[in-house]
């Protein structure tokens, strides 16, 4: 079974994305803010990471770029899932090639089934 990590600070988003991602068969780990998300993948690596750039103290942007100077995480998916639009993602082609962002979606934009679509296809991709 996959093992999602879920880095929304909305509790109330966050619970309805994770329950969401159950039922489609993964386990998901839930973090709310950067440094915990850390410690959530330290102890157990993800194998696809969703990830909500506006965050309390550390912007996602800081996360991926913590998270990726770890060896064994260099690898792993990460899906932006943002309210941020991404016209105002700065040099998102460049962010996303060296943060490793495979896929953005614009949450206002993004149906529950889109994100559990591309959360599927991410981890059909790694297996």
């Amino acid at each position: 079974m996959a093992r999602i990590l879920l880095i929304e600070p909305d509790a109330v988003l966050a619970k309805l994305y994770a329950e969401a991602l159950r039922r489609a068969g993964y386990t998901v780990d839930r973090a709310a803010e950067a440094q915990s998300a850390v410690n959530t993948a330290d102890t157990e690596t993800p194998d696809v990471v969703v990830l909500e750039l506006q965050l309390v103290a550390h912007s996602g942007i800081e996360f991926l770029y913590e998270f990726r100077s770890y060896t064994e995480w260099q690898n792993v998916p990460v899906i932006v899932h943002s309210h941020v639009p991404p016209s105002e993602f700065e040099g998102t082609d460049l962010l996303q090639k060296e943060l490793g962002i495979t896929t953005y979606l614009y949450k206002p934009q993004t149906t529950l089934a889109e994100l559990v679509s591309s959360v599927r296809r991410q981890v059909l991709i790694t297996s």
